[in-house]
């Protein structure tokens, strides 16, 4: 069988997946058929463990909405869809029961800072073209921007002990139609709520996924935390400013916690 090749111009498909057992089925399997579904799940994880992609993270659920929850990252459509049947055909027929999917892509946002809003900035500091403080300053802006777009396709996400995934949507709700504001006032908007974002850094990793046309909503949210409460926090905080407030839509939110194979065995008592 041949999967066609789907390749995005830039960035990597990112599939969330969230999964339940059917108990009785499993209580039902013959003997040692557990142990080898460890170990065909071990080895598929083990073989897609790239920093950025192909990967496979796997956790578990906490609160019961699902058992265990992977994230399964590919730079071509057919691998990430061939890792999701891989990822299923470990388990025997019948027992892995699916909870919810999303499906979305790594994208760069439109609302970043471009170089005449950096040469703006800069004028704001008093600093002149052609200088040596302003050529320096140019070069550390540039660098930090293609640092942040890299990171932004190609995501290398921590191995933090937490995960939390949302989707969400823009309104599009009479006044409070985000698609009906100019550019302009979207990226002032944008721009204070990436300030509440940057508070965050080194307590809270983002990753916004774009999946407008691909699923049901129109980003994916993931954040990764080494605790609850700056999750907490910054969602808390991020429903204040005007960009949630008047115009975030969100779904069902899942809280996960990464553990490998071996102890998700263990925790669910496999």
């Amino acid at each position: 069988m041949s999967i066609p090749i789907v390749k995005l111009n830039q960035g990597i498909h990112v599939m969330h997946l969230f999964y339940r057992l059917d108990r009785v089925r499993w209580s039902g399997l013959a003997s040692g058929e557990s142990s080898a579904t460890l170990k065909r799940l071990e080895a598929l994880c083990a073989a897609n463990s790239n920093a950025s992609h192909p990967r496979i993270c796997s956790y578990v659920n906490v609160s019961g909405k699902a058992e265990m929850a992977f994230m399964l990252y590919a730079a071509e459509l057919g691998q990430v869809a061939q890792m999701h049947r891989d990822l299923e055909a470990c388990f025997p027929a019948g027992v892995l029961q699916t909870v919810y999917s999303y499906l979305s892509v790594t994208e760069l946002s439109e609302y970043m800072p471009t170089d005449e809003d950096n040469q703006k900035m800069l004028a704001h500091e008093k600093l002149e073209p052609g200088t040596e403080a302003y050529d320096k300053k140019m070069a550390e802006l540039a660098a930090r921007k293609k640092d942040y777009e890299h990171y932004r396709l190609y995501p290398e996400l921590p191995d933090w002990e937490v995960m939390c995934f949302y989707p969400m949507n823009k309104r599009r709700q009479l006044a409070d139609n985000w698609y009906m504001l100019d550019f302009p006032t979207r990226k002032k908007l944008m721009g204070g709520h990436a300030r509440v974002g940057r508070k965050y850094a080194g307590r809270v990793t983002q990753l916004i996924s774009g999946s407008t046309g691909l699923d049901d909503w129109e980003w994916g949210v993931t954040l990764i935390a080494h605790q609850l409460d700056p999750i907490k926090e910054i969602v808390y905080e991020m429903r204040f400013d005007e960009v949630s407030a008047r115009f975030g839509e969100f779904g069902i939110f899942y809280i996960n916690l990464r553990i490998n194979p071996t102890d998700i065995w263990t925790h669910l008592h496999l």
